[in-house]
């Protein structure tokens, strides 16, 4: 019997909150998945990741510590609700078409997605988070990219390449965004003044030319939507020419 029990698969967080759907009156005054993901992110939102515990969504919900464990298992499953709760935001219209149009609508709402939840950039997996909203995201480019003809991997490839650059850039625009709160900078001014003697001092021992010619000469070096779409442009060029698609116009 213990073997024939472990060898049962395993019933996703998913299956579960499909078997338990609930009218929509009655999903007001119950406890639910979604309500238990709703709570998370307004409390990750407003004080961070680490702030969310299973005892203060309790305190939040007005419920017993167990009782949201009846819904929510774990960490695990609270990161993929709250990742699904918020992936829903990202909202791409149908008359959008094209594999580059459709990969850069979903690139650029996704990249407002991390800058607006910024603890996106804290969990451990968020790029790997397997949620019904995150794969219909995923369907919706990957079947652009499909009516091109391509094989599956190199689909798969393309498709992961665009997110890839999505989430770095993501992460290092959130990241940046802490250190400057952290050291109490609120413009890139206030940033460069305070690297500044680091950098005058990098840049004194005549060792970084082109990066001299950049701090000298750049001019946006604060609009960080123009670097990410710019860069975002240069990656989608590249699957283009690489894959003989048809170049942007």
């Amino acid at each position: 019997m213990a073997a024939q029990k472990k060898a049962e698969p395993e019933v996703t967080l998913w299956e579960r909150m499909e078997r338990m759907e609930r009218p929509a009156a009655a999903q007001r005054t119950a406890l639910t998945p979604q309500k238990i993901a709703e709570v998370a992110v307004k409390v990750a939102d407003a004080e961070g990741f680490a702030a969310v515990t299973m005892r203060r969504l309790a305190t939040e919900l007005g419920v017993a510590p167990m009782a949201a464990y009846r819904h929510v298992s774990g960490k695990d499953d609270l990161w993929a609700l709250m990742v699904d709760r918020v992936t829903a935001e990202v909202d791409v219209p149908e008359d959008v078409t094209g594999w580059r149009e459709v990969l850069r609508a979903y690139a650029v709402g996704s990249r407002g997605l991390m800058l607006a939840h910024p603890w996106l950039a804290q969990l451990p997996t968020p790029h790997f988070a397997l949620t019904p909203n995150r794969m219909a995201m995923a369907e919706r480019q990957l079947a652009a990219l499909e009516s091109n003809g391509l094989d599956a991997d190199t689909i798969m490839t393309a498709f992961r390449t665009v997110g890839a650059y999505v989430h770095g850039v993501g992460q290092s625009e959130v990241a940046l965004s802490q250190f400057m709160e952290d050291n109490g900078w609120t413009s890139g001014d206030e940033t460069r003044a305070g690297l500044a003697p680091q950098m005058m001092y990098l840049m004194g021992t005549g060792r970084y030319p082109a990066y001299r010619r950049y701090a000298l000469g750049a001019g946006r070096k604060d609009d960080a939507a123009w670097q990410f779409e710019t860069g975002l442009d240069c990656v989608l060029d590249g699957i283009a020419v690489r894959l003989g698609l048809e170049p942007r116009e």
